[in-house]
């Protein structure tokens, strides 16, 4: 049985066992108890770790999919350090659905890593199943990438294509995860149980500058499942976005809702966006790009709130 994709409940009652161990062991620490093993049968950081580099051992020369983000990133760093940089090819999307202030920054990580950076151009908007935006959006998004680095693999001869998914992504709905086992692509963290939090500790401790750095997936996530995703789109949301952050916002999202842009940030962010003068700024902007009405959430940002009306049903069908 492939352990990277349990049923809802197994991952349920793993993570709670998981977050019972970390508590333990920090009372333990607290308690100042030498020579014991407080992890109760998981694995410590240093552990996880060490699994990691075994893994990717075991896969020779590996074609990263790479988006600058933290987890792949990291990756792409714990690759380059296990198997050497002329073992490891970095591929990255320059396509319309990837925010356009990541290439820049990407690129330059991976140069300081030491990484080969290939860019990508995908074709995820000549497919109908992926701008008709369905709730399995994601599963052919994903599978036009896996065709393209699974392509590029075979012809420079690496032996694999790895992806950065974490721990804590199988028990979230992300039907993209569907594609990585329909196209037997690996995902070394997920197993060696790497959750997002250790992947931020580690990287802090690599010093890599993505530690702290916020998580920006795909634009089509902004766009609300039923509306076409098209380029214009995108672009809206990617320029609306962009306006924000120069703002000085740091965790936030747009939400496409046709002529609706719903703004999430997090609460203590209310101020920045509904006092002047940011917020007549933030209205001009936003109807410049074609928006009719704006607005702000008063739930705050929350990743993935897009899926919140979806249906158990529909879920399912997605995963």
């Amino acid at each position: 049985m492939n352990t990277l994709y349990r049923t809802a409940n197994e991952q349920y009652y793993i993570r709670r066992y998981c977050r019972c161990s970390s508590m333990v062991e920090h009372s333990f620490r607290k308690a100042g108890v030498e020579g014991s093993n407080p992890s109760i049968g998981f694995m410590n950081l240093q552990e996880k770790y060490n699994l990691l580099q075994e893994e990717l051992k075991k896969l020779g020369k590996v074609v990263v999919a790479y988006s600058g983000g933290v987890d792949s990133t990291f990756l792409l760093k714990a690759a380059v350090d296990t198997l050497g940089a002329e073992n490891v090819l970095a591929c990255i999307s320059a396509g319309v659905a990837e925010p356009s202030n990541q290439l820049k920054r990407a690129a330059e990580q991976a140069r300081n890593i030491g990484a080969e950076l290939q860019i990508i151009e995908t074709d995820e908007l000549d497919d109908p199943k992926f701008t008709s935006n369905k709730a399995d959006r994601c599963f052919h998004c994903k599978s036009h990438i896996c065709r393209i680095l699974m392509d590029i693999a075979k012809k420079k001869g690496f032996d694999h294509v790895v992806f950065g998914t974490n721990y804590d992504d199988l028990d979230d709905f992300r039907p993209g995860n569907r594609a990585i086992k329909v196209f037997g692509i690996r995902s070394p963290l997920a197993e060696a149980e790497l959750t997002k939090d250790d992947i931020r500790r580690l990287s802090r401790e690599m010093n890599l500058p993505t530690a702290d750095l916020p998580s920006s997936p795909c634009l089509a996530s902004r766009i609300a499942y039923g509306l076409e995703v098209t380029e214009q789109r995108l672009k809206q949301v990617d320029e609306a976005e962009e306006f924000l952050r120069q703002l000085g916002l740091v965790e936030f999202r747009v939400r496409h809702h046709d002529t609706v842009a719903r703004i999430e940030v997090n609460p203590q962010d209310f101020d920045k966006v509904t006092k002047e003068p940011n917020r007549m700024k933030i209205i001009e902007k936003l109807k410049a790009l074609g928006f009719k009405f704006v607005t702000v959430d008063l739930q705050g940002f929350r990743s993935g709130s897009l899926n919140e009306p979806l249906s158990d049903e529909e879920k399912k069908k997605s995963l």
